[in-house]
């Protein structure tokens, strides 16, 4: 599939296509993408969604996730991620910005840039990583104010709502949270920073009829758990956000100790991607041969 053709793009709006593959069997698994190429990489290893995480997009800027990166920022990324793998994206929305109008704003800023859903959270500025200490949370009130906002402004894109109130508030606060979350337009809830199966278990008994999000991030608060873990558990949707960065980075910070002290990448060789692979995974043939039917001379007939 090459973007400028939308040979094989599905017309529908991406929060449309998000929301239909919510109906099908088994738990929606996304993936962190941090940009188009890993998109491309994670569409073609058969993941039909993907993820942004705002730690992912702020580490590769060279930022810390304490929500300085900006709506303009985040719509970069899900511009190329969107339009490289053509799939449905969910998207960081942090705490929206601000407040209301800056939350009503985000929202279709997000969807003009291609997002499917978005999840909003009820931390305050400056925000933390849901799996660090001393979160700092709105008012439950005001949380959902911003969601009810979140939800007028929205045309498609699918709502979830994410509390990071286990930390402080209990198990019991989350939930109490959560259904108020539900009351003013979320879609769905995202219980951030469980520290246990049972807590996973206990909270998704409150929500039968509410699509659930579980995310499993690495060295963080929750234990190591299967996509089928959280799908017997009652979650329909999980994430892995910051895996691929985790990954890409550790070989990149390899590569370039390598190269400084040996003076050259050669003992890295066979870790790399090959010339090859990187066309194939941006099919470059592809759009070489759209531009050769494009620009290719045609005789007038004599």
């Amino acid at each position: 599939m090459i973007y400028l053709t939308g040979d094989v793009q599905d017309e529908r709006p991406a929060g449309a296509r998000f929301r239909e593959l919510l109906k099908a069997p088994g738990i929606l698994q996304m993936p962190g993408t941090h940009n188009g190429h890993a998109a491309l990489q994670a569409r073609d290893a058969g993941f039909s969604a993907l993820y942004l995480s705002g730690a992912a997009m702020s580490a590769s800027m060279g930022l810390p996730d304490l929500g300085i990166i900006t709506i303009d920022d985040v719509s970069f990324f899900i511009r190329q991620v969107a339009r490289a793998s053509g799939l449905p994206v969910l998207v960081d929305g942090d705490t929206g910005y601000g407040e209301a109008l800056n939350m009503m704003n985000m929202v279709r800023a997000f969807e003009e840039a291609g997002a499917a859903a978005v999840h909003l959270e009820d931390q305050l500025l400056p925000k933390k990583c849901g799996h660090l200490n001393d979160k700092k949370l709105a008012t439950a009130e005001d949380a959902a104010a911003k969601i009810a906002a979140a939800a007028k402004a929205r045309r498609h894109l699918y709502l979830i709502a994410r509390t990071d109130a286990a930390a402080s508030e209990g198990l019991d606060g989350a939930v109490a949270r959560a259904k108020m979350y539900i009351k003013a337009g979320a879609d769905a809830i995202f219980p951030e920073a469980l520290t246990s199966k049972e807590m996973f278990l206990e909270f998704a008994k409150n929500f039968t009829d509410t699509p659930l999000l579980a995310n499993m991030t690495e060295f963080g608060r929750t234990p190591s758990m299967t996509a089928a873990e959280f799908e017997a558990m009652g979650f329909r949707m999980v994430i892995w956000p910051v895996s691929s960065l985790r990954v890409a980075n550790k070989a990149q910070a390899r590569l370039f100790a390598t190269i400084r002290e040996k003076g050259t990448p050669a003992s890295l060789i066979d870790e790399m991607q090959t010339r090859a692979e990187l066309y194939q995974t941006i099919r470059l043939a592809e759009y070489e041969a759209l531009d050769s039917s494009i620009v290719a001379t045609v005789l007038p007939s004599v």
